[in-house]
């Protein structure tokens, strides 16, 4: 631990100017997205809603992973996270827009939900008796309020890394502190109560008292899998280059490996509990994802979210390898739509088994649109600020070259 400067006084820590050219073909692809997205949405609105609910909590899932990560770097203030914390940060910042994009699911409840369509619950008694927490006006006000708590503590957060940029205060390193520990809590519980929200009552017939916890989860691959293309992207651009070492992207290996490992561990401990309590209308949520074309799809996911990515992260020289490590993240971050896709897509089906598997073009439609806006907002964020917190006091053990 520091108390001056880790880097030279007159160190250009701006983000580099590249990050213009991204912005503008973030902005394209956005266009093209939101053009078809409108295009499909005039022809088929069922079928819109439904691909933009998975894309829009696959964008999500990217920031609150990174928000999630954020806080624990603040618990633990490891080099790994001291090193990508502006960029972490960034991506906190995109949770106003997340709000606003969450609108369309708003206008799209009765199409999405069935507890939100009248003449289901009339003949539904237990939708009947879950109606007291799945009532329209209540789910919006409890998106409402996870909003506000995820925003609320970022904002905090991402405040207090700022003024530490002009301060040399130990007051403000222990704030944020202070502030993570709660914080990540409160994630906790209200990205629990989210999956239950916006993806588990899909089907208000079955429910998982481990499905929450399987969402975070699912968060932390996300972001890590999304961060690590680009930290790599970054080696390559003052005034990172040269500063993201191999020993940094071994360590965001060895995150990955861990957050598919626990995932993995999440969807095997849902799988045996419900499978051997052979419940009837909880082993059927299961039958309606293994059987027909679906189970390619869940072979795909054992494949390609933990068994590929588990016998290839295990190796130090890959994760040391910052271009082969971003390959193996790319997998990871396409089965996380993949997985969000297998977990939403069957529930439309409204349970029946032998409902066979599709893929709409609206599902990359919509995940152009939504991923567009988001990138072009991000980009914008991280610009605003330092890429690195030049006044944190662990700043000169995180840039050692322990190589």
């Amino acid at each position: 631990m520091t108390d001056g400067l880790a880097l030279p006084a007159d160190t250009d820590l701006s983000a580099p100017a590249s990050l213009d050219g991204v912005r503008r073909r973030a902005w394209m692809v956005a266009t093209v997205g939101i053009a078809a997205s409108g295009l499909g949405f005039a022809l088929d609105s069922t079928q819109f809603y439904r691909s933009y609910l998975v894309a829009w909590l696959f964008w999500l899932g990217i920031a609150l992973g990174c928000f999630a990560l954020g806080l624990l770097h603040q618990l633990t203030r490891g080099a790994w996270g001291l090193m990508v914390r502006r960029i972490l940060g960034a991506a906190t910042r995109t949770f106003p827009l997340l709000a606003l994009l969450f609108i369309p699911i708003v206008l799209g409840m009765k199409e999405l939900y069935l507890w939100a369509q009248p003449e289901v619950v009339a003949h539904d008694e237990l939708i009947q008796q879950k109606l007291w927490y799945l009532e329209p006006r209540f789910f919006i006000a409890r998106a409402v309020f996870y909003f506000a708590v995820w925003i609320s503590i970022a904002w905090v957060l991402n405040r207090l890394s700022l003024r530490q940029d002009s301060e040399r205060s130990h007051k403000l390193f222990r704030r944020m502190q202070f502030f993570a520990g709660p914080g990540l809590v409160l994630y906790a519980l209200t990205a629990t109560f989210a999956s239950v929200d916006w993806l588990m009552s899909l089907d208000p017939h079955w429910y998982s008292s481990i499905f929450g916890i399987s969402f975070i989860g699912g968060h932390a691959v996300s972001a890590l899998a999304w961060l690590i293309p680009v930290a790599l992207y970054f080696t390559r651009r003052p005034p990172l280059e040269g500063l993201l070492r191999p020993r940094h992207f071994h360590d965001y290996g060895k995150l990955l490996l861990a957050f598919v490992m626990l995932w993995t561990y999440f969807q095997l401990s849902q799988l045996i509990i419900i499978w051997s309590g052979n419940l009837p209308e909880e082993v059927k949520w299961y039958l309606a994802r293994t059987e027909g074309g679906w189970k390619w799809i869940s072979i795909a996911l054992a494949l390609g979210h933990f068994a590929l990515p588990f016998v290839l992260l295990l190796s130090r020289d890959l994760k040391r390898d910052a271009r082969r490590l971003a390959s193996v993240a790319l997998i990871l971050l396409a089965m996380r739509w993949l997985d969000l896709y297998w977990l939403a897509a069957p529930a439309f089906s409204h349970g029946d088994s032998h409902a066979g598997l599709s893929f709409h073009w609206l599902d990359l439609a919509t995940v152009f649109a939504v991923g567009g806006l988001w990138t072009a907002f991000y980009t914008q964020q991280l610009q605003r600020r330092p890429m690195l917190p030049v006044f944190e006091p662990y700043l000169g053990e995180a840039l050692e070259d322990e190589d």
